[in-house]
């Protein structure tokens, strides 16, 4: 059969039928129609389906090892956190899930209970206190929280040309009650990069490009929903309009001014600091 402008979606959609699995043949069908509908909407020009091409190219070739691009496309357009509401349908005294968002890496170190994973970098000490417990409340030991946060100046480390190693991260493990004890600094909200081909679509809009300060959590604990979340602080710029549209009132947090003196980790402090108190709550398999 010969190809027409009337023919070509069913053509298209009974070739890709043959994919194997069946859950490839099911995504790709629908892919292929829901493609075809867009170019027949918007009656998408050569051009721009060219200029799209060469977008979705120079995506590709900025990102590397330390940052994706794409990922930072799909925030952009709420697909990210769409995908997440979609496969995380918590009971609703788990924490809620929100997007990975492009900076996190594997292989953070494992840090111990109080670590300061600032490691001497400036801005004002922070403290995450609490437990990590299963939906009855029953205390999860051992499990471990992977930490990461842009700096004071709202800077991940890939952002950052002269810094080529794990920067404002860890991994940290509950004690035998559930609690943990995470020391920081306090974060900043931030920009989004703008420098690749996201920045540049960005600028075309009236969007807001700035995220509220925040903190990243991943706990992957056997029996459990893998949790990936942030913690914002109560405040802060952005909250109602954060661009990868994370932001969620279970997550917003009092950062909480304390006095120079003994810290939440025992140890003693000769200048104010800020405490944070957070369960977390995951949901069971």
């Amino acid at each position: 059969m010969f190809v027409d402008e009337d023919n070509i979606t069913d053509l298209a959609v009974q070739r890709w039928g043959t994919a194997h699995p069946k859950r490839l043949s099911e995504l790709m069908t629908a892919l292929v129609r829901h493609l075809h509908a867009f170019a027949r909407d918007v009656q998408l020009t050569e051009d721009e389906w060219m200029a799209a091409i060469e977008w979705l190219t120079a995506a590709g070739q900025i990102s590397n090892e330390k940052r994706q691009e794409l990922i930072l496309t799909s925030d952009v357009l709420g697909l990210s956190m769409l995908v997440v509401q979609l496969n995380n349908r918590y009971a609703p005294e788990a924490t809620p899930a929100t997007v990975l968002g492009p900076f996190h890496i594997d292989g953070s170190p494992a840090a111990p209970y109080g670590f300061d994973m600032s490691d001497g970098i400036a801005g004002t000490p922070l403290f995450f206190t609490g437990k990590v417990t299963d939906v009855e409340g029953e205390p999860i030991a051992h499990a471990v929280l992977d930490a990461w946060q842009a700096d004071a100046d709202g800077n991940y480390e890939s952002q950052m040309p002269d810094v080529d190693e794990a920067r404002l991260r860890a991994k940290y493990r509950t004690r035998e009650d559930g609690t943990y004890c995470i020391r920081t600094i306090a974060p900043r909200g931030y920009a989004i990069p703008m420098d690749g081909p996201v920045g540049d679509l960005i600028r075309k809009t009236d969007i807001s490009y700035f995220r509220p300060a925040h903190v990243h959590f991943l706990i992957d604990e056997p029996g459990h929903q893998k949790l990936i979340t942030h913690l914002f602080q109560e405040g802060s710029e952005y909250l109602d309009s954060d661009v990868v549209f994370g932001t969620k009132d279970a997550l917003v947090v009092r950062f909480t001014e304390r006095p120079a003196g003994v810290a939440p980790d025992g140890s003693t402090l000769d200048e104010p600091y800020l405490h944070a108190e957070y369960d977390f709550v995951l949901q069971p398999d």
